[in-house]
């Protein structure tokens, strides 16, 4: 058996300490990340839970609601609550297709690109200043690592998915 190949166990039941787990570090790394591109955005006004489906909306990301819930991870409820608040805001507005009665389309606003068009750079910034002191390839490395875990997680997810009987069951079981 290669080294490659071996099944490595990482985390032991009568070892394990939350501090120390990828998970707990990496949700840490995003409490911190999310804290500063709402601090940094908050001249616009926009919370952590608004700024991410406006973004998805400028850079053209999603155009329904359906495709934008789907993109924001959120259900339909919590996406509905979010249009609303975007849309007392004038960032957007949320038009019935003349097609599909079914489909509803967002429309940004003129306020929501000049409100959408800081992101990117902010985003930026905030990146760069948490990756201080990381040289191009450490970058890559750390990527590719993270891509790998996110793979990872996405294969379970699946194989989840495919063995659970059905997800409204197990969603009224919660």
């Amino acid at each position: 058996m290669t080294k490659k190949s071996q099944k490595c166990i990482f985390y032991r039941a009568e070892s394990y300490n939350p501090e120390d787990s990828v998970g707990y570090l990496m949700r840490q790394i995003l409490n911190m990340v999310s804290h500063e591109i709402e601090r940094q955005l908050a001249h616009t006004e926009l919370t952590n839970a608004q700024w991410i489906p406006l973004f998805k909306l400028f850079s053209g990301q999603a155009s329904t609601v359906a495709e934008l819930a789907r993109q924001c991870h959120l259900d339909g409820g919590a996406m509905t609550r979010t249009l609303d608040r975007l849309e007392a805001k004038g960032l957007c507005k949320r038009v019935r297709s003349e097609t599909d009665r079914r489909v509803v389309n967002i429309e940004i606003t003129a306020a929501g690109t000049r409100a959408a068009s800081d992101i990117p750079e902010i985003l930026s910034g905030v990146q760069n200043a948490h990756l201080s002191g990381f040289s191009s390839e450490e970058f890559q490395t750390l990527r590719d690592y993270l891509r790998r875990i996110l793979n990872n997680a996405q294969t379970i997810a699946d194989h989840s998915h495919d063995t659970t009987p059905s997800s409204a069951a197990t969603h009224a079981a919660i």
